[in-house]
């Protein structure tokens, strides 16, 4: 047998490309192992395969670490230093983290009433009142489309709070105590705020979507009885909020709470309860819809009187329509740009243009009052036409066919087509 030196044992290391393999060799009459594909440049023979491997991101775990040690160690969540990420990825940055620093809330209406209520709470929750016992969630509910969570906003950048925002779709997963971990885990973040010396709220978007019983056909799932029990158990609880795994006992600052919705009727009883819950039921009154209606259209030049015109002819309207009326108005003027354009060149224009064509521009449609109300009147027979028809009735009742007397053809629409 031959003698085996050290040098018959060096193996050479090559830059592999993405497709290239390297075959087993033999030294001694023994196969090596393959060498490690790892991140580029860690190609080496080892048996720590795992180790040789390491794909792993430092930004990732820099991000995935936060918590894991005595905040005291930590700089605060959003600020600078080594303790935060520093890349611009959606990944690496917190999920409800809301940056309201480039919003303005000059020329916008914001309700007095809706002020004061959101105002007083975030004070109450951050004041030490002796013998009294502060609600941490304040419920605000109402009718679809008011403007709950535009005010809340608004008002979030005059308060210099920095929310930390949560929707109902978060509410809900395929595993079982994921939602529950994630309010706790938000809560966290929005008391980690607070401790480095900055205001901060946890906010649930229509939290009645999300934990709510809708009828007696919605599934009540484990998730939704966690829910309901992770918010109830913040509200006793409120400066001792620990994560899965770790039972540290630790005193954070309180978080105020704030949810919007529609109807917390459909929420769980003890959940909306006084001690923890203080409701606002948000009804806009004709001043509050004439005031956020002139900060939708102030930018193109109407007049107060015509907005209130406007606000008292569409009276049953919920705020959002004048958003969707203001935006409605831009639909000629999008026609005239597919006219010169195109339609075989709508894709090259809109999607990737050349620097030398820039981005789509053309000027303000003009917005009388005539106008306005043409276009509203087009929207609401839109809404008359969803309310009329209700084809699903028919569908479901029989087999609509057309046969020797009957007919396959809709109610006309109540807007005249091209």
């Amino acid at each position: 047998m031959a003698a085996v030196t050290m040098s018959t044992l060096v193996v050479p290391v090559a830059k592999l490309g993405a497709g290239a393999k390297v075959a087993p060799r033999q030294f001694a009459g023994v196969t090596t192992p393959k060498l490690g594909r790892g991140n580029g440049s860690k190609v080496q023979m080892s048996r720590w395969k795992g180790m040789d491997e390491d794909i792993s991101d430092d930004q990732q775990d820099i991000a995935r670490g936060r918590d894991m040690v005595d905040s005291k160690f930590q700089g605060g969540a959003g600020q600078g230093g080594t303790h935060n990420p520093v890349m611009s990825s959606y990944d690496y940055q917190s999920q409800g983290m809301r940056d309201l620093s480039n919003m303005t809330d000059e020329g916008y209406y914001i309700s007095l009433a809706f002020l004061d209520k959101v105002t007083v709470h975030i004070c109450k929750n951050f004041m030490n009142l002796p013998k009294i016992k502060v609600p941490l969630i304040l419920g605000v509910w109402g009718g679809k489309g008011q403007g709950k969570t535009f005010q809340s906003d608004l008002i979030f950048r005059k308060l210099g709070v920095n929310p930390i925002v949560m929707s109902a779709g978060e509410l809900e997963s395929g595993n079982a105590g994921e939602p529950a971990k994630l309010i706790r885990q938000r809560y966290r973040e929005a008391s980690d705020i607070i401790k480095k010396g900055r205001m901060s709220v946890l906010f649930i978007n229509d939290l009645d979507a999300g934990a709510g019983r809708m009828g007696g056909a919605t599934q009540y799932t484990v998730n939704n009885q966690m829910v309901n029990a992770t918010l109830m158990n913040l509200a006793d609880n409120p400066t001792n909020v620990q994560l899965p795994g770790s039972y540290q006992v630790e005193e954070i600052p309180r978080v105020p709470i704030i949810a919007t919705g529609n109807d917390f009727s459909t929420l769980y009883a003890p959940l909306i309860r006084d001690g923890r819950m203080d409701k606002f039921y948000w009804s806009p009154t004709f001043e509050d819809r004439v005031g956020v209606a002139c900060g939708i259209f102030k930018a193109d030049g109407v007049a107060e009187r015509d907005v209130e015109q406007l606000v008292s002819t569409f009276d049953g309207q919920s705020i959002d329509f004048f958003g969707a009326l203001r935006a409605r108005v831009y639909d000629d003027k999008v026609r005239e740009f597919i006219k010169e354009v195109g339609m075989e060149n709508i894709g090259k224009r809109l999607i990737n243009p050349s620097k030398a064509m820039g981005a789509v521009q053309f000027e303000a449609p003009q917005m009388s009052l005539r106008i306005l109300m043409e276009y509203g009147k087009m929207i609401e027979n839109e809404q008359e036409n969803v309310k009329r028809v209700q084809l699903a009735d028919s569908y479901l009742d029989g087999a609509v066919l057309a046969g020797a007397s009957g007919s396959s053809n809709t109610i006309k629409s109540m807007n005249s087509s091209f």
